[in-house]
């Protein structure tokens, strides 16, 4: 992967949850190609070991860097585990100075199968009445309460230094409402709230807080939904890309710049509160 621009994180601890991702890996390996110590948050251990070896490999081959990349294995949406995963990464890595959150995702449950109400009656499992309660709390437990409770247990040390940065990863469905995808927007359209809350909570400690916003990336979470088969684009992706200005999606070393510009004091010290997305131009077009 492409780093964009070099900044000096050397000293630093940057602890990323969901850091196993597609996108969140390569925001962590922009981090730790720029000197900072890397923790991956996520629950699979196999796969934390797996990321985390790939991305110290590819730094020593492609800027012949040794990097530290970590994982480590717990639930963001519980607090002990959370707090214990955190004593280690201190005794290993150090406190945190940069987090970003990252761990977040959808459930077939709390989806709807049709995008728009016609007048014909929709008996689908999945139609708007018929949503599952359980899988929506699961869907707005795992996103929100899956940024809030990393940022009460990450930032304490924080306050103690004056500095530090925050990172929250939203989504264009923050700031724009997708069809179908009712829980999980409603879930990324709090993380900006909560975003912009405690960039004024913590404005006078030191401490910044900022969202990015990404537009759509082809992944291994939303591979079926974007592609058929055969490899072609799904009727959903065809719609993606006439509404994105750029006319495709975003590759996940594109997110690497906007992680480090605002993890760095360098260049985002009086940045707070902002929400940055990185679309395409998705959530600029009106579609006419």
């Amino acid at each position: 992967m492409k780093v964009p621009f070099n900044i000096n994180l050397s000293g630093k601890t940057a602890i990323v949850t969901g850091g196993s991702g597609t996108l969140c890996s390569a925001m962590a390996y922009g981090l730790a190609v720029c000197g900072a110590k890397v923790a991956i948050i996520g629950r699979n251990k196999e796969k934390l070991a797996s990321v985390s070896e790939k991305l110290t490999k590819d730094a020593l081959d492609e800027y012949n860097k040794n990097v530290i990349v970590k994982g480590y294995s717990c639930n963001v949406i519980n607090k002990d585990e959370l707090s214990a995963a955190y004593e280690t990464i201190k005794n290993e890595l150090g406190s945190c100075d940069i987090l970003i959150n990252g761990a977040g995702g959808n459930q077939p449950g709390a989806i709807t199968s049709i995008e728009m109400l016609k007048k014909e009656k929709e008996d689908s499992d999945y139609s708007f009445w018929n949503l599952d309660e359980d899988r929506i709390r699961d869907v707005m437990d795992l996103n929100y309460m899956g940024t809030l409770l990393p940022i009460q247990v990450f930032t304490k040390d924080m306050v103690e230094k004056r500095s530090g940065s925050i990172i929250n990863i939203a989504s264009v469905t923050s700031i724009l409402p997708l069809t179908k995808v009712i829980a999980y927007g409603n879930a990324k359209s709090a993380i900006l709230n909560l975003t912009q809350w405690l960039a004024v909570h913590f404005g006078e400690s030191g401490i910044r807080c900022n969202a990015i916003a990404p537009g759509f990336y082809a992944a291994e979470q939303n591979h079926d939904l974007l592609f058929n088969a055969d490899g072609s684009y799904t009727d959903r992706a065809r719609k993606i890309i006439a509404g994105t200005p750029m006319g495709r999606f975003g590759n996940p070393e594109e997110l690497i710049g906007a992680a480090l510009f605002l993890a760095s004091d360098e260049t985002a010290s009086f940045v707070n509160g902002i929400v940055l997305p990185v679309d395409g131009g998705y959530s600029a077009y009106s579609g006419v």
